[in-house]
């Protein structure tokens, strides 16, 4: 999986493709391959600049990713340091057998030099933060007293969290059901819960009945902003995979329109619905290609849960940071600015639109709505918790969100 992203693919996908190929493999291993995987991306630059200072040219890729692994565990685990080689060794002679040798020098020497680690990271920015160089200017630009705090937060292991479906059941009963089964959880502002430690799916009480879905405790903010009302005309206009969409017909019976652009994620967006009993039209569609989809009757609210560079939830996709160029930003804004330009026109006057994305960069956030406000006369913005937006940082109990409120003027 390391080598499939050093090779540009998406992390996700290529973690997919590897248990489609083991289906024989327990739960209990596909974990650990997953943690072994994630971890080392998100460490991704700490294990580089040891193999900067061991080797001249960059090794084939499949010895690249297997010797960053390696570096992982020698990090992890000191004590195993003769069983790791040797299992990395081992794992060389299997996929690339003359190179072998390689990884087998490479990773003595790494350990003879073991005290050097901290001094190398220290003068690399991109290994002491694990970010690139580009990420990090953005970061501190958007959040000069935070900058670090976020950093550091994208590199954690991220929190669960439960969204509680009010039509089968209540918060605290999905607490006392979670204390029935060992598990704990905590009661955050917007009624969502966080695990005190994840479980599988499938080990989640109620999560079969409908009861319970995993969200993060921050995109658990979005369906209580927009607060559509009974019988209203609502879009989610880019609403793959489904859980805001839920969210939002949990809360109240809408007249809800689900887009998507993608074939494969609408059907998540379907799947999801049918296993909570909750209906919406659902479309296949570009939401800015009007004519394809929109039948010139406005809505009431709408969700622009737009494409974004995905930065508020680098520690779920560690690939991202490392696949992502500081001009992909620019494009993810240009994006968003034609999508509010379209979806603007489908609002009824005196309707609202929250505007969402997972990002932390100011381009795609506030700089965006800032743009688009100058722009439209009638676009007025409504106060969120007191201030003109929300900007959630990534914490340990939720991931990083942006939310603005605009009005159409009558």
């Amino acid at each position: 999986m390391v080598a499939a992203v050093l090779e540009g693919a998406n992390l996700t996908d290529a973690f997919e493709r590897m248990q489609a190929a083991h289906p024989d493999w327990s739960e209990a291993s596909r974990g650990a391959v997953r943690d072994l995987a994630w971890s080392t991306l998100r460490e991704f630059r700490r294990g580089g600049v040891v193999l900067d200072k061991l080797l001249h040219t960059p090794p084939a890729i499949p010895i690249h990713a297997l010797l960053l692994v390696a570096l992982l565990r020698l990090r992890q685990r000191p004590e195993q340091a003769h069983t790791v080689v040797d299992q990395a060794v081992q794992a060389a002679a299997s996929i690339m057998p003359g190179l072998k040798n390689l990884v087998n020098g490479v990773l003595r020497n790494a350990l003879r030099q073991r005290e050097q680690w901290p001094v190398w990271e220290a003068r690399d920015p991109e290994a002491r933060h694990g970010f690139p160089r580009w990420w990090i200017e953005r970061v501190r630009a958007a959040h000069p007293a935070h900058w670090e705090a976020v950093l550091a937060a994208g590199n954690t292991r991220p929190p669960m969290a439960l969204r509680v479906n009010p039509r089968r059941g209540t918060v605290q009963a999905a607490i006392e059901a979670l204390a029935g089964a060992g598990r704990s959880a905590r009661r955050v502002d917007n009624d969502a819960l966080v695990l005190d430690a994840p479980l599988p799916v499938a080990l989640l009480p109620g999560y079969a009945e409908g009861r319970v879905s995993v969200q993060d405790a921050g995109a658990q903010w979005a369906a209580g902003l927009l607060d559509p009302q009974p019988g209203e005309r609502v879009l989610d206009a880019c609403s793959a995979p489904g859980g805001k969409t839920a969210h939002l017909l949990e809360r109240a019976d809408l007249a809800l329109l689900a887009l998507e652009l993608d074939p494969q994620r609408a059907r998540r967006v379907e799947l999801n619905l049918a296993r909570l009993g909750l209906a919406a039209e659902l479309k296949v569609a570009d939401c800015r290609m009007l004519a394809d989809w929109w039948d010139g009757r406005p809505f009431d609210r709408i969700l622009a849960d737009v494409p974004c560079s995905a930065s508020g939830v680098v520690r779920r996709h560690p690939d991202i940071k490392w696949l992502r160029r500081d001009t992909d930003v620019v494009h993810f804004a240009a994006q968003q600015a034609e999508i509010l330009e379209a979806l603007w026109h489908t609002l009824a006057p005196g309707g609202t639109m929250l505007y969402v994305t997972c990002s932390v960069f100011d381009e795609e956030n506030a700089a965006q709505i800032a743009r688009f406000c100058a722009r439209h006369a009638d676009a007025q913005r409504l106060p969120i918790q007191g201030r003109p937006d929300l900007q959630l940082l990534p914490d340990a109990e939720h991931d990083g969100f942006y939310f603005a409120l605009l009005r159409k003027r009558a």
